[in-house]
């Protein structure tokens, strides 16, 4: 017997928020050989709709407010001063130490990578130093907090260059910028566990902001 017709297209239709929306035949097509995975529109990911900030977990306001706990490390001025210790970021000392970078230039780029060496592998001998005498930090406290005390030195670098030509009174800059940088550091790192040995740990941070300053200066 002879057999003859056609088929028709399937009018196949999707419901979509109470709209009805007619599939073409392709799609029909695709869905009938187990490929509709093909047509699947992924939604958007608001994790990845992040501000650039965020997602490099920078936060200028804390930045901010541990600049001023160091810059001001007295504790009269209420400030809460342990939040550079017990909260360590990195973009925030990285940004100071670059910064004492530059204005230490002179036109030799190489003081550059040489002032961050010299932050990375100070602050590992300060957090060694600090372990064995039963200090209980992080190298990464250690990290943050000998960072953002670079900050006195930056302070007082456009006043020696105002008062360059009077040595003594450079000198006593100088050394009023390293005793306020060694104080900042040393008063988040050193802490009570220490006891009678703080002046072990308080020399080599002393030493280290001295070398700091001698890379500006280029003494």
């Amino acid at each position: 017997q002879d057999l003859s017709g056609s088929i028709a297209t399937p009018d196949v239709k999707l419901n979509l928020g109470g709209e009805f929306i007619k599939e073409s035949t392709a799609t029909t097509f695709l869905r009938q050989r187990g490929y509709g995975w093909l047509l699947e529109v992924e939604d958007d990911d608001p994790e990845d709709n992040k501000p650039l900030l965020e997602e490099l977990d920078i936060d200028l306001k804390d930045i901010y407010y541990k600049i001023r706990c160091v810059l001001m490390p007295m504790p009269s001025l209420g400030f809460n001063r342990q939040v550079v210790r017990d909260n360590p970021d990195f973009w925030g000392p990285l940004a100071v130490v670059l910064f004492f970078s530059m204005i230490s230039l002179y036109g030799q780029f190489k003081v550059v990578s040489w002032i961050i060496t010299i932050w990375i592998f100070g602050s590992l001998t300060i957090f060694l130093l600090a372990r064995v005498l039963g200090g209980e930090v992080a190298y990464g406290q250690v990290l943050g907090v000998i960072g953002y005390s670079l900050l006195p030195l930056i302070v007082i670098a456009p006043v020696l260059l105002v008062v360059g030509s009077f040595e003594v009174v450079s000198t006593l800059i100088k050394l009023f910028g390293v005793f306020w940088a060694a104080y900042s550091a040393a008063s988040l790192l050193v802490g009570e566990e220490f006891k009678t040995k703080k002046p072990l740990l308080i020399y080599p941070i002393f030493l280290l902001y001295i070398y700091f300053l001698s890379l500006y200066t280029g003494a």
